[in-house]
């Protein structure tokens, strides 16, 4: 056999969707956890310029930030390594395992596993599409205060009944520092020069950003649960076959 026919052999047992989900759930966690480090500390310098004067009021909001970042160092470890995991899961029960090292044969073990592998998969799709959602939520604050200075910079002519001064931003009405905050909110030209500085900018691009990245993420482990769910039925229901898969 040629290098050549040897190269197709090969080419023809990748598990292409699975080494694509891997690809795709990569680069999505390295955006969502990325972006969503820096703009974390992003937010804490514009609360704390703009929106709270007393260091006490937004002690809280840094404590959950600080807890927030350790958490995305612990899920981009996480997938770096289980992304790894199902691709080799996914190599393992190709064809290329029957074409390199012989016949294969599966085993109850074998099976338990793909089976732990798609019910892990099932619960961290599950759970991706909240933090989906969760993401969504500062990218909707930050737009709303975006669409503010827009109408402050911009007034519609002839529709805008509110004095441009009167227009503000109350960042207390999220949560995110206590009602007592002082000042707690930002109006007129104090809203602008905030939506002007470099870090509103910033933060609001990464956690845009950030989104997307947890979007992807959701697509990757949607692509990993057809795979690993091929997988185990292949395992399962031709155990005994010559068990041959491409995912």
């Amino acid at each position: 056999m040629g290098c050549f026919e040897c190269c197709i052999k090969c080419l023809g047992g990748v598990p292409y969707a699975s080494l694509v989900a891997t690809i795709l759930c990569f680069s999505g966690v390295a955006l969502f956890c990325g972006c969503g480090h820096v703009a974390l500390t992003k937010v804490e310098r514009i609360v704390h310029m703009y929106f709270s004067n007393n260091p006490s009021d937004h002690v809280m909001l840094i404590d959950v930030i600080q807890i927030m970042q350790y958490v995305i160092y612990g899920v981009a470890s996480f997938f770096f390594l289980y992304g790894i995991i199902l691709l080799a899961e996914g190599f393992y029960t190709s064809s290329a395992v029957k074409e390199i090292h012989g016949e294969f044969k599966t085993t109850a073990c074998g099976r338990c596993i793909s089976g732990m592998f798609v019910f892990l998969t099932y619960l961290l799709g599950i759970a991706w599409l909240g933090v989906f959602g969760f993401s969504a939520i500062p990218v909707f604050i930050y737009y709303n205060m975006w669409s503010a200075c827009q109408t402050i910079i911009s007034p519609p002519t002839g529709n805008l009944t509110t004095p441009i001064d009167e227009i503000c931003m109350d960042v207390r009405q999220f949560g995110i520092i206590p009602w007592n905050a002082s000042p707690g909110k930002a109006c007129g030209s104090n809203l602008t020069v905030i939506c002007n500085t470099s870090e509103f900018d910033l933060s609001y691009h990464l956690f845009i950003v950030a989104c997307a990245g947890a979007g992807a993420t959701v697509i990757a482990l949607l692509i990993y649960m057809m795979a690993t769910t091929y997988n185990f039925a292949v395992l399962k229901f031709k155990s005994r076959e010559d068990c041959c898969t491409k995912f």
